[in-house]
């Protein structure tokens, strides 16, 4: 199967161009138009990758976790690998949320992480998301894995009237058909951790449950997907794949959790080579699961691997904008945390985010501050739909620097938001029909800074890290001892809630501190 050049008319007006041909006369040409595969497992931390290990990758003063992934690490050296992609709200639903709309948490329906008791949370119905746009652009648009987005309903296609998990009704959710956002082909779930024994709705609705670990699964049902076996797609137009993979995410307790073969390359070692970082507590219960996570980071990498090579086999490789990311990171008892997400930490926060796109991308590394919303409107421009981008993204299309064209019209982010919400008020039936903004904060490639209110909006707590020379943020610093650097960051967390219309703005939270001005 080799690439095709899509007719224009089929896909999108803001394609063409003229040139002159070699007789000197008039002729329409087109600009490639990309494949799409945006591969992102949950919960999988940046440094759990062993490139970083690599001289060639290296980050000052941080060591990269003692992970083997080959595939991801082979991956790296042909792509751009970005050292500072930032889960703003590091937290499943929401950075789904955003990714999907281009906007903050405030905006994208998705506050907090979806479940039956939130009502609250659910992406919105009413704006474009990213496969929106790609489908209207003759896209083939095909969702497989985790989608954790929806409000848990009682609209169970193989029992009507109940939910699709009566044992525990308060996650997993089925996605109807009118709520897939431009998605030709589903093969999909809400939140469901049993990873060898995963469940999946098909576009039709039927329920498939294959006793197989999940992301090894979900690599065959894209190269099935890929290699066309069914016909599933239309291979005259170009496809869009998102690949939602569960693990890392917990659990990571036992051989129920990840393949064996992997956690075998880890079971022997002493828990002092597995946790390095020299914030991590290896005194906590918890770090006895390190085997079990990055066994599950192994066999990501394997089925990541699985679906490059198919991508190879059937020559898509050349014309297919590939992207490795995650939702949100793993603390894995670093400041000694029960926490695995949902902190301003770097573990937390920074997550992968490497794209490959031969003849377009150079090879490289680069620390633009990529922010989730910003990941919509980027993936539209590096596909040359940056005239679709609708109107309700919040976020900025970075495709020009990634690209390194001369002409760039986005300036570089001078930071990333911290955000993190928490259920507010609550109904007769214990419903939750508000969130409380708990905390917000701006990261810097310098400095981390997150302000957290309790319930009468007052401050309560301060984390301020000087993280380029404290990279594991080990001491956290007195705002009073860093007046001009305080209120440099103070001000720029001012003006970007203001931005975005967030609530910490709109109330004027922490006036005295912060300028909205």
């Amino acid at each position: 199967m080799k690439n095709q050049i899509i007719p224009l008319i089929s896909l999108t007006a803001g394609l063409m161009s003229s040139c002159i041909g070699a007789k000197g006369t008039a002729k329409e040409t087109v600009k490639e138009v990309p494949n799409v595969i945006y591969i992102f497992p949950d919960q999988y931390r940046n440094m759990a990758m062993g490139f970083w290990n690599d001289p060639t990758f290296q980050k000052e003063g941080i060591k990269g976790d003692p992970v083997h992934t080959p595939n991801i690490d082979s991956f790296a050296h042909e792509s751009l690998v970005l050292t500072h992609a930032i889960s703003n709200c590091p937290l499943s639903s929401p950075h789904w949320g955003a990714l999907m709309t281009g906007m903050y948490p405030n905006k994208s329906g998705i506050p907090i992480n979806c479940n039956s008791n939130r009502p609250i949370s659910n992406l919105r119905n009413d704006v474009e998301c990213m496969s929106d746009v790609f489908h209207k652009n003759g896209y083939e648009c095909a969702y497989f894995g985790k989608l954790h987005t929806d409000h848990p309903t009682r609209n169970n296609p193989q029992h009507p009237g109940e939910y699709v998990d009566k044992n525990k009704v308060v996650w997993d959710a089925y996605t109807p058909k009118e709520r897939r956002h431009g998605f030709d082909y589903w093969y999909s779930y809400g939140t469901f951790d049993e990873h060898k024994n995963p469940h999946y709705w098909d576009t039709e609705g039927n329920i498939h449950k294959p006793k197989e670990w999940s992301p090894l699964h979900e690599a065959k049902q894209v190269i099935s997907y890929l290699k066309n076996e069914h016909q599933q797609r239309d291979t005259q137009k170009p496809f869009f794949i998102m690949v939602g993979m569960n693990p890392p995410h917990s659990p990571y307790r036992s051989l129920n959790d990840c393949m064996e073969e992997d956690y075998n390359l880890y079971k022997d070692l002493p828990i002092d080579s597995l946790l390095i970082r020299p914030n991590a507590d290896k005194s906590m219960k918890k770090a006895n699961s390190a085997r079990f996570y990055f066994a599950s980071v192994t066999g990501v990498d394997r089925a990541f691997g699985m679906i490059l090579d198919c991508l190879k086999e059937l020559d898509l490789d050349k014309n297919t904008i590939v992207v490795f990311s995650s939702d949100h990171g793993e603390t894995m008892c670093s400041h000694s945390t029960k926490d695995a997400k949902n902190s301003p930490y770097t573990e937390a926060m920074n997550v992968p985010f490497i794209i490959r796109y031969p003849e377009h991308i150079r090879p490289r590394t680069d620390n633009i501050m990529l922010s989730t919303p910003d990941i919509m409107p980027t993936m539209l421009g590096m596909a040359n739909l940056q005239n679709n981008i609708p109107k309700t993204v919040q976020g900025y299309n970075y495709a020009s620097i990634l690209k390194e064209e001369k002409t760039q019209k986005v300036t570089r982010p001078q930071g990333a938001l911290y955000i993190k919400n928490t259920d507010g008020e609550k109904d007769k039936d214990g419903k939750v029909i508000s969130y409380f903004p708990l905390g917000r904060g701006i990261k810097t490639h310098a400095y981390t800074l997150a302000l957290y209110i309790n319930r009468d909006k007052q401050l309560e707590k301060v984390q301020f890290f000087h993280d380029e020379k404290d990279p594991y943020q080990l001491r956290n610093l007195r705002l009073d001892k860093h007046p001009q650097v305080a209120k440099e960051l103070l001000d720029l967390l001012g003006k970007e809630l203001k931005r975005i219309e967030d609530p910490w703005y709109k109330e004027n939270i922490l006036s005295d501190m912060i300028s909205y001005r």
